[in-house]
């Protein structure tokens, strides 16, 4: 055999070991990639979350303005049954809009009232479930009056929880928001105070459909079994995840509630718990929950070594939340010093700019000017007017976009002297 044909041999082996083994490394993927279909199948989760070139083509751009929807299941997720689930269809049946995990629905709701008529309001309900081009989900927490106080109960939670049934149509706009978690293989740790879990059940099943590798810490912080929502799915999730990490946190414990077996943490979420938990990895957080809660964890999270651009949240009450970071406010001279003047053209009033008056919105009510107003903190978009001169600065950055040469009143204050069409 010449030493040609005893290498073509030698280099015809090598190939042949490398095409079956290259066979084999690919079977088992495929093997692999089906049971995580069926794995996804059975939890409810979208395996490809993020749209294939072909589902580009089925997934719409988002639309203007409202849109009709109809409530096709209506479902209650914890035990107390203050949580319920909405899932709407698009009532023109054509494809949706496809939304970052952790945005929201803006709705027009139509309330009744005594005497027979109906008055609008608008609120904003976060995403609950990963993408989908059939169906949205929200999830609506009951707000009942507190006890012995003065206050109404919530007046679109309770119309939803009340009202809405299946066969219900709800008019809303398309999902939006700064929100949302980053789509990437980063480790990420995911915190929901309460209601709070609605955005990270959006963020969390995306995840896990996308990229099951992906390191991700769930805490849940509720008061016991009887708040929690969610909870099968959530222990099936863990249990079928190896790289998902379950933590509920139950600050008031029933008596039947057993610590290791119903939850794992007893105790408000704070850092000292993160600290405990977690291993020293560059981890991105997600926070969602009422202010106190941010209020707390925010700046400790920054303390403990967390840079500001690796701390996203969403607070109940956004305004109130304050980074270390932000720059205090000068002590500057008084509003009549400045010499700033508000114009609402249309009412006819030229006012000077009272800052105790808090945004531009409480501003134009206090004088009498009704302006449609919905979210109150920069999320639905509601309050949006014209500027006709000056301009304004904003204490937040909204997650509604406005339009060119308009503002939300709810978050901003003159910046000059301004003339708004009101």
């Amino acid at each position: 055999m010449s030493s040609l044909s005893l290498l073509l041999w030698i280099a015809g082996g090598i190939l042949l070991q490398l095409a079956i083994y290259l066979g084999y490394r690919f079977w088992q993927h495929w093997l692999d990639y089906l049971a995580l279909r069926r794995s996804a199948r059975e939890l409810s989760i979208a395996v490809n979350a993020r749209p294939s070139s072909d589902e580009a083509e089925v997934m719409a751009p988002a639309w203007q303005g409202l849109r009709s929807f109809q409530v096709v299941q209506k479902q209650l997720e914890d035990a107390g049954q203050s949580i319920c689930s909405f899932y709407l269809a698009p009532q023109d049946g054509l494809p949706l809009a496809p939304f970052q995990p952790g945005q929201f629905l803006t709705f027009q709701l139509e309330l009744p009232v005594p005497g027979g008529a109906t008055a609008a309001i608008v609120r904003c309900y976060s995403l609950s479930d990963a993408p989908d081009p059939i169906r949205y989900r929200i999830s609506v927490k009951r707000v009942f009056a507190p006890a012995g106080s003065p206050h109404a109960p919530g007046r679109s939670s309770n119309y939803f929880h009340d009202h809405v049934e299946v066969g219900s149509v709800l008019k809303l706009r398309a999902p939006s928001g700064h929100f949302y978690v980053d789509r990437s293989d980063a480790p990420v740790v995911l915190i929901g105070g309460g209601v709070g879990i609605t955005p990270m059940m959006s963020m969390l099943t995306t995840c896990l459909g996308e990229c099951p590798g992906r390191e991700i810490w769930l805490f849940y912080g509720v008061r016991n079994s009887r708040e929690v929502a969610w909870k099968s799915q959530l222990e099936t999730l863990a249990a079928g995840h190896p790289h998902f990490h379950l933590q509920l946190c139950w600050s008031d414990p029933l008596p039947e509630d057993l610590l290791g077996r119903d939850f794992q943490q007893r105790g408000h979420v704070d850092v000292e718990l993160l600290r405990r938990q977690l291993p020293l990895k560059p981890y991105h957080f997600y926070l969602c929950g009422p202010t106190p809660m941010l209020q707390s964890l925010v700046p400790a999270l920054e303390d403990w070594g967390v840079p500001e651009q690796r701390i996203h949240f969403e607070a109940f009450g956004p305004a109130s939340v304050r980074r270390k970071s932000t720059a205090p406010v000068p002590a500057a001279v008084s509003d009549e010093a400045a010499g700033l003047v508000v114009t609402f053209s249309r009412s006819g009033k030229q006012l000077p700019w009272q800052s105790s008056a808090g945004t531009l919105l409480e501003f134009a009510e206090a004088q009498g000017i009704n302006v449609d107003s919905g979210c109150r903190a920069g999320g639905c978009g509601t309050c949006q007017t014209t500027i006709l001169a000056g301009e304004v600065a904003y204490r937040q950055t909204p997650d509604f976009d406005p339009e060119p040469g308009t503002c939300l009143l709810c978050v901003c204050t003159p910046k000059t002297g301004v003339s708004l069409d009101l």
